[in-house]
């Protein structure tokens, strides 16, 4: 629980920075002024920024999150005797020797492994993130308010969680096979591979598999990401202009 907890901390927030320091990057190149209101082209560009810079920190934490998920059972000396290659076995003792084991076997390959599929995901993914919450928020804002209410936040953020979910959801589920293939057996070669193989076994739903959890649960963790980020934003510009007035 804690290895999940603390990365999606130190993740989110390089994704919202990278975004945010992208766009205002483009509007002081565009319009000489980087506070100027980002445009629909501008918005996608950094969506896609993000999504490039975030499969460098997010495939690792992907994969032990995933080779850990795997484990049904309880590590033991005994176990990884017995069982190490049985599926559900206990191969990894926590998240730090998870990453280590994979190092020390697999190399740098290793721990980037699924990389080109999180990449399919990512930017897609971030495309439908980002530019979704700023329409949806748009949208729902009254005429004539300088800045969303946080209701209009929060139901914008949800939107554009269950939006992106649904879009990446394909690509996740090629992305989890890949990193969790070669703890109990060796089964893809690649993406491609993983792709076509799970097409011809299991037809075109299992590329859909999980769709419905994905985004039910995309819309409340999205709706609070994009609350918290903008009202920390917020109270961070109070203190700016009250320390500088």
């Amino acid at each position: 629980m804690s290895f999940p907890l603390a990365s999606i901390g130190i993740y989110s927030s390089v994704v919202f920075g990278v975004f945010s320091s992208t766009q205002r990057f483009l509007s002081q190149l565009r319009h000489g002024d980087p506070a100027a209101a980002p445009s629909l082209g501008d918005m996608t560009l950094a969506s896609l920024v993000v999504g490039v810079i975030s499969v460098g920190i997010g495939t690792p934490v992907e994969l032990v999150k995933t080779r850990l998920q795997m484990q049904t059972q309880p590590y033991t000396k005994a176990n990884i005797k017995q069982n190490s290659t049985a599926p559900g076995s206990s191969v990894y003792r926590g998240s730090i020797h998870c990453f280590r084991t994979i190092l020390q076997k697999e190399g740098i390959p290793g721990i980037y492994r699924g990389n080109v599929a999180m990449l399919l995901r990512d930017v897609p993914g971030y495309c439908a993130y980002f530019v979704p919450y700023a329409m949806f928020c748009d949208w729902i804002t009254p005429h004539g308010s300088i800045a969303p209410n946080p209701f209009a936040i929060w139901m914008a953020g949800g939107v554009a969680g269950a939006v992106s979910w649904a879009v990446c959801t394909p690509m996740d589920v090629v992305k989890s096979r890949l990193q969790a293939d070669g703890v109990y057996s060796k089964q893809y070669k690649g993406t491609i591979d993983c792709i076509l193989q799970s097409y011809q076994n299991e037809g075109l739903k299992v590329f859909f598999r999980g769709l419905l959890v994905n985004t039910i649960r995309g819309f409340p963790s999205s709706a609070a990401m994009f609350l918290g980020y903008e009202l920390c934003l917020r109270t961070m510009k109070g203190w700016q202009s009250e320390t500088n007035p």
